[in-house]
């Protein structure tokens, strides 16, 4: 009779598993701690090199866990050059060719059996197969916009219909890729240049292109899809998404929710970064006016020439605004990140370069007045949470889709130009800033608001994730 009673009361057990990347691995980490503050028991699986990055941002014993919420890794399989090499580059072969097997043993190893798999979206290429060797229910957790989704969604129609991949290089600036593509669902008047920019190819075997196409579809094959996102934000791909999947939950933004838990209810501070984050910033930050900085970070994956680093620096300096960049040690492609040193002297009064920050306390310090951003959605919906304007300057990826949506469809941003010159920064800048950005920064604040109702207890993300722990514990 015992045992039956101890089983009754076990805790479910979830395993999250992240697509190695830092924003992928962030946002995942927040779902994690928010359903184990609800009572699950959780087994968070990074890989190796991830592993050891966190540690050495967050301290030796940052992710000792708890008996109810652990770490785990697997080796990724990806022969590398470095410590500093993140091995990005390779990391969507190996993926579908060296985690299954690593992970279906770390999960056979684990003390509990698994109640259910919470995957990464984009991890979905070996998680499905997995979760149907393992015979465990897979929810997918896509830590993108629902607009970024459906974007890369749409590349196995597109090749369907033979839109893709583009018959030659010309088509790159011909006007095809102002193409108005009217058959997407919940995407009014999106061209095909506002897709993921993975499309932009003319590589039949483009390994992106196939990838994106692959992951995306694998969502017919769940019953669950979860998404970072909330409904006001993007109401008609909501719509959209609720047609296609029999569960549709959109749980964003994730940080807003985590505030709600009191202090002494979270029983550890988990660092989210992968980099050390520098602290000084704060102080120079202290010391400025409210919204008088503006705050540039292209994310964890973007990289530049060197020439881009200095008509960025140099249209910073000349916008004669302040500003906090955060310049990674591996941002110029194969050189070391060095401006000129009249540069150096001349930012002395303006600017303040760090090589990495906790973002979310940066776009919530009250001096920061706008964001130069690659629109990565991490980015975004930190931005978004915040009420801080934005400038946009995608690299790849859902970059571009949520860039067209920050200018076009939420009114919070301007987009700029593929090719950096200090003129435009500049002119963005000062508009950013300045009299003409009076609107974004009003709609911006708007955005947040909506983004704290959706998070208040009776608001759509928190009524999802109440729906979803209560859907785990019926497993």
């Amino acid at each position: 009779m015992e045992s039956v009673v101890t089983n009754y009361h076990k805790k479910p057990h979830v395993i999250f598993i992240p697509l190695p990347a830092q924003s992928h691995v962030k946002a995942m980490l927040k779902l994690a701690q928010l359903l184990h503050h609800r009572g699950l028991e959780i087994t968070f699986v990074n890989t190796e090199y991830i592993h050891k990055c966190m540690l050495k941002s967050g301290g030796d014993h940052s992710l000792n866990g708890t008996s109810d919420f652990r770490f785990e890794t697997i080796p990724d399989g990806i022969p590398r050059s470095s410590e500093d090499d993140d091995g990005l580059q390779l990391l969507l072969h190996y993926l579908q060719t060296s985690f299954l097997a690593p992970f279906l043993d770390l999960v056979a190893k684990l003390p509990t059996p698994p109640t259910c798999i919470v995957s990464d979206g984009f991890a979905s290429v070996f998680t499905v197969d997995a979760a149907q060797k393992l015979g465990v229910p897979i929810m997918l957790y896509w830590t993108v916009s629902a607009c970024g989704f459906m974007g890369i969604y749409q590349i196995h129609s597109l090749i369907e219909k033979g839109l893709l991949p583009l018959k030659d290089r010309s088509y790159l600036t011909n006007g095809y890729l102002d193409t108005v593509l009217d058959w997407i669902p919940g995407m009014e008047g999106i061209r095909l240049k506002d897709l993921s920019g993975t499309i932009r190819t003319t590589d039949p075997n483009n390994v992106d292109l196939s990838f994106g196409s692959k992951a995306t579809q694998e969502s017919h094959n769940v019953s669950h899809n979860i998404f970072h996102t909330f409904d006001t934000l993007e109401p008609s791909i909501v719509d959209a998404l609720l047609s296609m999947y029999p569960k549709v939950y959109t749980v964003g933004p994730m940080q807003l929710l985590l505030d709600q838990i009191p202090k002494e209810e979270t029983e550890t501070e988990i660092s989210y970064s992968l980099w050390n984050e520098e602290p000084d910033c704060f102080k120079w930050l202290e010391s400025k006016e409210p919204n008088s900085v503006i705050y540039v970070n292209f994310g964890s994956s973007t990289f530049m020439s060197l020439e881009d680093l200095k008509e960025f620096g140099w249209g910073l300096a000349n916008s004669n605004h302040y500003f906090l960049w955060i310049i990674r040690s591996n941002l110029v492609v194969g050189e070391s990140a060095t401006l000129p040193p009249e540069y150096e002297k001349l930012i002395e009064t303006k600017g303040f370069i760090a090589s990495w920050c906790s973002q979310e306390k940066v776009l919530s310090h009250p001096s920061v007045g706008g964001f130069l951003t690659h629109g990565g959605w991490g980015s975004t919906i930190e931005s978004l949470s915040a009420g801080v304007p934005m400038i946009c300057w995608p690299f790849c990826w859902d970059q571009l889709t949520n860039c067209r949506y920050i200018s076009n469809e939420w009114g919070v941003g301007l987009e700029m130009g593929k090719d950096v010159k200090r003129e435009e920064v500049k002119r963005l800048v000062q508009e950013l800033m300045g009299e003409g950005g009076l609107k974004m920064r009003i709609k911006a604040v708007e955005w947040k608001e909506k983004a704290i109702i959706a998070t208040s207890p009776d608001g759509s993300s928190s009524l999802n994730v109440n729906k979803l722990v209560e859907e785990i514990i019926m497993m």
